[in-house]
């Protein structure tokens, strides 16, 4: 039934459009095709490994709203067989249960979901944690490959996101007890899983290296990215929808009694518990509360409790066995409830249409080799651009960067640096958002009267509203 269901809810989404935070990394990936370098050639702040995943879609199967379905459900098939993977030894149906909720969590949000960067982490972590437990059951046997391709999974996950480090040390730590409980000596397995671990980041800092983009990556991270960028748009810890982590939550507390009351507590459910404990970090500590930062949570959450399935069923009358199966059977019907709801003409379609309405904006307005300025974050301006095969003049894909902290050395560079681009190399148009990120309008512009001066040079040729368009005048 659940295999039906996911198969059903798969097909549904293959309406679903590229939008939100996907059509940012895809027209990185295709400057990149193009023969751009990242960080030097674009200011972004997300990490290598996120570009090269895009690069390969766009080269593989193109930018159009179905090659990045085919993409996103593909990478839902790894994800799930993974959960499938780690849950296999509690049994078929826990690694059906494991699997198949894990697809139903994905399917249930959205458009604006798919391929999300945490979501990408999925698969890895899972095939992570599945080699150091198998290493863990075994420390005196021959496992040690288990650690090197667990820690190859982890460092290609530290490509994506650096947040993942964390695990790979607690997994690490693991590692070193048990080999020094069991006498098979600590150095020997540690470096295999450190020197897996270490394979992913190392080639992409050598491509990096030799691509001469790395002064440029240093400067983003340690002069916006960590004093500025971590703080900005946080708010108080917020669990969003936090309804659908109230079944979730009763599974893993439930199995995690039941399995230490009957001494069933093995090294497989401590890893998934660190997992656990992991993905709560790697939540709050982002602090932006943004639903796709809880995919980490989720992939060891819907695993771990699917451990204590075949037991609960098999002795239906100990205490803890009804409320127990009954949290997970809320679990799957809270997941498949939000999944159906999901309608494929929601706020993402009509982000969509502002990006295929821009585009057809823009259009007769460009002549070739014409370049558009797009001051904007999310809202689907650069996916016009994408649309168009439109390059901008300057590195910047997002406007949000010149309206914080405008006191600081690193913002005022970063304004210089666009006023200098601009001037350089005149856009024939620029297209400016109403929302700014995390807030403001269109009075956002007066804090940056260098800009409001080069905005004057230009007509404003649609006012709006959504977004404004300024066209070189005429000489």
């Amino acid at each position: 039934m659940i295999a039906a269901l996911v198969g059903w809810l798969a097909w549904r989404s293959v309406s679903w459009p590229l939008v939100h935070d996907a059509p940012l990394m895809h027209y990185v990936a295709w400057r990149m095709a193009e023969g751009a370098v990242p960080y030097r050639d674009l200011f972004d702040m997300n990490f290598p490994g996120v570009y090269l995943l895009h690069l390969a879609v766009v080269r593989a199967l193109g930018f159009g709203d179905l090659a990045w379905r085919l993409f996103d459900l593909t990478w839902l098939a790894a994800a799930a067989l993974a959960a499938a993977a780690f849950a296999a030894p509690w049994g078929r149906l826990a690694a059906g249960v494991a699997a198949g909720s894990l697809a139903l969590y994905h399917l249930a949000g959205g458009a604006w979901q798919a391929g999300q960067r945490d979501f990408l982490l999925c698969p890895l972590l899972l095939l992570g944690a599945l080699g150091v437990a198998r290493w863990l059951e075994r420390p005196a046997g021959d496992r040690r490959r288990d650690l090197a391709w667990g820690g190859l999974a982890l460092g290609a996950s530290m490509t994506i996101k650096p947040h993942t480090i964390a695990l790979a040390a607690a997994l690490g730590l693991m590692i070193a007890v048990t080999a020094w409980r069991t006498g098979s000596g600590v150095t020997g397995p540690l470096a295999i899983f450190v020197v897996g671990m270490a394979t992913a980041p190392a080639a992409v800092v050598l491509w990096l290296a030799l691509a001469g983009a790395l002064p440029a990556w240093r400067a983003i991270l340690f002069d916006y990215l960590v004093p500025l960028y971590l703080r900005l748009g946080r708010a108080a810890p917020n669990v969003y929808r936090a309804w659908i982590w109230i079944p979730i939550a009763g599974g893993v507390l439930l199995s995690m009694a039941s399995a230490l009351a009957a001494g069933r507590f093995r090294m497989r459910h401590a890893v998934a518990a660190v997992g656990v404990l992991y993905g709560v970090a790697h939540f709050v500590a982002q602090g932006k509360g943004w639903e796709y930062h809880l995919y980490p949570l989720a992939a060891f959450a819907l695993v771990l409790p699917t451990a204590e399935i075949a037991p609960a069923l098999a002795r239906l009358r100990r205490p803890v066995a009804l409320p127990f199966l009954l949290s997970v059977a809320l679990t799957l019907i809270v997941l498949s409830g939000k999944a159906m709801a999901v309608s494929p003409a929601g706020w993402e379609r009509a982000k969509a249409d502002v990006a295929r309405r821009l585009a057809d904006e823009l259009a007769p307005r460009l002549r070739p080799g014409d370049t558009v300025q797009v001051l904007d974050t999310t809202g689907g301006g650069i996916h016009a651009l994408l649309r168009l095969g439109v390059r901008e003049p300057t590195r910047f894909l997002y406007d949000f960067h010149f309206f914080h902290d405008d006191a600081q050395p690193a913002i005022r560079a970063l304004r210089a640096e666009l006023i200098r681009g601009l001037d350089a190399r005149p856009p024939r148009l620029i297209v400016m958002f109403e929302q700014g990120w995390p807030a403001g309008g269109w009075e956002r512009i007066a804090r940056f009267p260098e800009l409001a001066e080069r905005l004057a040079r230009y007509d404003l040729v649609r006012p709006g509203p959504g977004y404004r368009i300024y066209a070189q005048r005429d000489r």
